[in-house]
């Protein structure tokens, strides 16, 4: 933000708060380079949202996001002698809600895997704070869980963290099923509170409350081959669960949706060490896929490939190779993991022919695979029933494959596209 009479500006870089001054051009470094050192990104909270300027006395209230820890803290920093003063601490995660606005009274939330985020109240000391709200008692009904960090390195030697769910009553001379569920970078949800929902992803809570260890990996990319930089991501991650003792190596289940959907569709094909895999609204087909279009904004698929997420770093005639090495369904003999598909035929932002064209592959090949098809749904299920219905099958599903209990009928026989 600007200070007053437009004699400096305050910019953030990745970590840091610098202070630039207009007149001269000089700047310094508001936060003394600790956030680079801690890996550690601060960035000013504006209490009043109708101030135009700060003063270049006022001190100022911080926001501090660590990317090693991931916790999220607040902070004092007084520009005078920039001198940072935690305010709160503890591995939980709080968010800035509002100024009172006639006097130093701030409400605030503080959020954990298994704390839900109520509203506190506290000054501008944050010396003594209240808490204001118990929105959700019925918690200590259940079973809830637990969250810690872990950290591997990638096949090519590159850190990486991911977060690691456990059970409540967890023992650690058992082995457990896992659910690996990502994206890309999932390591930041360690304190972030999980709310039950019935949608397309699974609730994290509601598997670590049936016995299921959960685990959320991050994905680094490298332009070119998207589907090999995931599985050199997830598979040392995985081993390190089973290094730990905590994975029973013969139980883990892989999950992912849209981009990760993909990467699932394409990790089975590098490695057998999951027991069961679940692709909801895949890429199958990057040669196909490339030619269509995102029928939600009307744009041509081309530029994901070219210069955005799907990251083959050029167009079909550059790089042909690279759209059929990272197309699962080149390799699709090469499966052995059994495969649920989901999409809905109103997708709009992966067309669900890429499902079909996945479906139809590992059907010719004799591969276990389901494709459940939800109509008149668009990339993310919306209606209720739908969801419902895809949350109890994905249960059904992983509990089959990863417990033994016995296969539903929808898995043993089918359901007929067409009703006689």
């Amino acid at each position: 933000g600007w200070l007053e009479g437009d004699r400096g500006v305050m910019i953030c870089d990745k970590y840091d708060i610098w202070r630039f001054q207009t007149d001269s051009g000089k700047f310094k470094c508001l936060t003394g380079s600790v956030g680079r050192k801690n890996k550690t990104a601060f960035r000013v909270i504006a209490t009043d949202p109708q101030q135009k300027f700060f003063s270049s006395r006022e001190d100022l209230l911080l926001r501090a996001h660590s990317h090693l820890k991931k916790t999220t803290h607040f902070y004092r920093l007084n520009p005078v002698d920039e001198k940072l003063v935690p305010l709160v601490s503890g591995e939980k995660k709080y968010s800035f809600i509002k100024k009172a606005e006639a006097a130093d009274i701030y409400l605030f939330t503080r959020e954990s895997f298994a704390e839900f985020p109520d509203i506190w109240l506290t000054d501008w000391s944050f010396g003594s704070t209240r808490k204001l709200t118990d929105a959700n008692p019925q918690m200590k009904n259940y079973l809830w869980g637990s969250a810690e960090l872990v950290e591997w390195n990638s096949a090519d030697g590159e850190p990486l963290q991911g977060v690691l769910m456990k059970p409540e009553n967890f023992d650690s001379n058992k082995r457990y099923p896992v659910l690996v569920y990502y994206y890309r970078l999932f390591s930041h949800r360690l304190h972030e509170y999980n709310r039950p929902a019935i949608n397309h992803r699974p609730c994290f809570p509601f598997y670590t409350g049936h016995d299921y260890v959960v685990f959320l990996p991050d994905i680094r990319f490298k332009v070119g081959t998207p589907g090999f930089s995931a599985t050199k991501c997830l598979v040392p991650g995985v081993q390190k669960l089973i290094d730990l003792g905590v994975a029973d190596p013969e139980c883990i289940a892989l999950h992912g949706h849209s981009w990760s959907g993909y990467q699932t569709a394409f990790v089975i094909t590098q490695t057998n060490m999951f027991a069961a895999a679940i692709a909801g609204a895949p890429v199958s087909n990057m040669t196909s896929a490339y030619g269509g279009i995102r029928w939600g904004t009307g744009l041509a698929r081309q530029f994901q490939y070219e210069v955005n997420q799907s990251r083959i770093g050029g167009s079909l005639w550059q790089y042909p190779e690279r759209y059929i090495e990272n197309s699962p369904i080149f390799f699709a003999d090469r499966i052995n993991t059994p495969l649920l598909i989901m999409h809905g035929d109103a997708d709009d932002a992966v067309p669900w022919y890429q499902s079909i064209e996945m479906y139809l592959a590992m059907r010719r090949l004799g591969k276990d695979c389901i494709f459940l098809q939800y109509n008149e749904e668009p990339h993310h299920l919306k209606k209720y029933p739908n969801k419902l219905d895809y949350a109890i099958k994905m249960k059904e599903y992983l509990d089959h494959y990863l417990k033994g209990t016995p296969a539903p009928g929808w898995i043993k026989i089918g359901v007929n596209y067409k009703k006689n």
